[in-house]
């Protein structure tokens, strides 16, 4: 017969399990720091903060170890901090930061002293926050939270269904997160929708994340920046490029910087944004809209079986597609079965997800001048950069009776079924008089 195990027999292997679970735990934990770097999660800000701006610099080393030793002198174990280090990668620090009063101007931070509060970028000169001596007005402030609200309210409770209007943001495919541009030194994200003043919030987006130098110093006026590099896709960190830098944490840094930082987008009156992408694309020689869309147009809907090759030969002749055709191109349900829907005349709810992201801010090129001035003071950026003088060759809706006068009434009622969904999402009325006889 065998012998009973001792008691300490039992508690000895269950000490050197407990050991094998410890270590196998940390060999994991140094696994996804390994990965973690490898999939270049290094380039993720530490520093930024819930909203509002954030300080270019990285904590010193020396501060970095003092604060590490501090929590070892609390009694803290190394497994807990392996385990707050990779928190920190995922999630940001957990400092406390600067904060904003509802007025934009800073309230004292107690954690800006010391020799890392005092670090700055050699070629960022110091700025002092602008001081406003007056609040932000209750009626700006009531027309941001009113705007936000009836998107809220469309999205959840309005009987209008649209594309993807319940799916969570996990659904959206990656392409379709190109539009989302961010800017980690100031926590702030922008939604940028074509033909909605989409070129100068770039401008203030790369002036703002000191993405494009020139000698070596980053650009501080956006009108210096040349025009060829303001809609370079390679200029901007946008969402659907997340995937290549951090690898399946993708995703999860998405939420983490749609739950912290400031989200804006900027929208249009749907049909009057339609006449001013027109006007754009294919009213001036565009060689590249000519090829892609005009050629496609003036076959099937002008009857030219043979266009020009070139657009300088079609402007030449005086054959270029009519605004009539650019709306049969766009009802046409053959069009998004052979291509998606160019992001100049694709609907907003399409670009930038207003139902799976709960924007901070919504402006409208209406009233751009009063909106860039608030959005840029709530960012507590308008120390550092203003918004370029507006385009006054602006597209406005009393053209709209002029340029649907040769479109069918029947078009016309499709065309606003197409772009309903952006007309209710934004406020917008819906055209009675152009829709009906």
């Amino acid at each position: 017969m065998g012998h009973p195990q001792s008691g300490s027999d039992k508690m000895g292997k269950s000490r050197l399990f407990r050991i094998f679970l410890i270590l196998g735990s940390l060999f994991m934990i140094l696994l996804i720091i390994i990965y973690w770097d490898d999939v270049g999660a290094t380039h993720f800000y530490l520093h930024t903060t819930v909203s509002g701006p954030h300080f270019s610099h990285v904590p010193s080393e020396s501060h970095s170890t003092s604060r590490h030793k501090a929590d070892d002198d609390k009694g803290n174990s190394f497994l807990s901090d392996i385990d707050a280090f990779i928190n920190q990668f995922l999630e940001g620090t957990n400092e406390p930061s600067q904060q904003t009063r509802e007025d934009g101007a800073p309230e004292a931070s107690h954690n800006q002293t010391g020799e890392a509060g005092k670090q700055e970028e050699r070629y960022v000169p110091r700025r002092e926050w602008k001081i406003h001596l007056t609040p932000i007005s209750a009626e700006m402030r009531q027309r941001q939270e009113s705007r936000k609200q009836l998107i809220h309210d469309v999205c959840t409770n309005g009987t209008l269904d649209f594309l993807g209007k319940n799916r969570t943001f996990d659904d959206i495919p990656n392409r379709d997160l190109d539009h989302l541009i961010v800017d980690d030194r100031h926590g702030i994200i922008y939604c940028y929708v074509p033909k909605v003043a989409c070129t100068n919030w770039k401008r203030i987006m790369i002036v703002l994340s000191e993405s494009l130098l020139v000698d070596g110093v980053p650009y501080q006026d956006p009108l210096d920046i040349p025009q060829e590099h303001i809609h370079n896709s390679s200029i901007h960190f946008t969402f659907n490029k997340f995937w290549k830098r951090y690898g399946k944490f993708s995703r999860h840094l998405m939420k983490i910087k749609l739950k912290k930082y400031t989200k804006f987008l900027f929208v249009r009156d749907p049909f009057v944004r339609l006449i001013s992408a027109y006007r754009n694309k294919f009213e001036q020689e565009n060689e590249d809209f000519y090829k892609r869309f005009a050629v496609v147009m003036l076959r099937k809907y002008s009857n030219y079986s043979d266009p020009p090759a070139s657009v300088v030969d079609a402007f030449a002749a005086g054959i270029r597609p009519s605004f009539s055709n650019f709306v049969q191109y766009l009802l046409d349900p053959q069009t998004e079965k052979e291509m998606s829907f160019n992001e100049h005349w694709r609907q907003v709810y399409r670009l930038c997800h207003p139902c799976q992201i709960n924007y901070d801010f919504v402006g409208k090129l209406e009233t751009l001048e009063e909106d860039a001035e608030h959005l840029l003071r709530i960012l507590r950026v308008d120390n550092i950069v203003q918004f370029p003088a507006s385009y006054r060759n602006r597209t406005v809706t009393s053209w709209e009776q002029d340029w649907f006068a040769n479109i069918p009434f029947e078009l016309r009622r499709k065309l606003y079924k197409l772009y309903e969904a952006d007309f209710q999402l934004f406020g917008y009325s819906k055209p009675e008089k152009l829709l009906h006889e």
